[in-house]
């Protein structure tokens, strides 16, 4: 028995529909991947905390290392990865090194990680 009852096949040039906004373009891609990457430590994200409970939201190297409970050079490690991500600035003052929030980072990069994603 022959099926005559059988929906006509639709030929169509695209498998698929076309973007409506713009993708992240790869070298954005990679520079927000490595902001989140030093957010995404759980120890990171407790200094960032920290320092933004001192007052004026910056603190010495030597006020950080008790709260997390690591050695001064892993808390320096960790430092030097939240500078990089540009979400602290390192000032030294005599032997010490202070870090301080650098304004709207963590605010940029939201608004990063919206506009990558953001749907129509």
């Amino acid at each position: 028995m022959i099926a005559t009852d059988l929906l006509p096949v639709v030929q169509t040039d695209r498998c698929c529909a076309s973007s409506v906004t713009p993708a992240l373009n790869e070298a954005s891609s990679v520079e927000l991947a490595a902001r989140l990457k030093a957010l995404a430590d759980p120890t990171r994200l407790r200094l960032l905390s920290i320092i933004a409970s001192h007052e004026n939201a910056e603190a010495c190297v030597c006020d950080l290392t008790e709260p997390v409970g690591l050695s001064q050079p892993t808390v320096s490690h960790h430092l030097k990865l939240l500078v990089d991500a540009g979400f602290l600035i390192r000032e030294k003052r005599g032997v010490w090194a202070y870090y301080a929030l650098t304004s709207d980072a963590l605010d940029d990069t939201t608004a990063s990680l919206r506009a990558a994603l953001a749907r129509p």
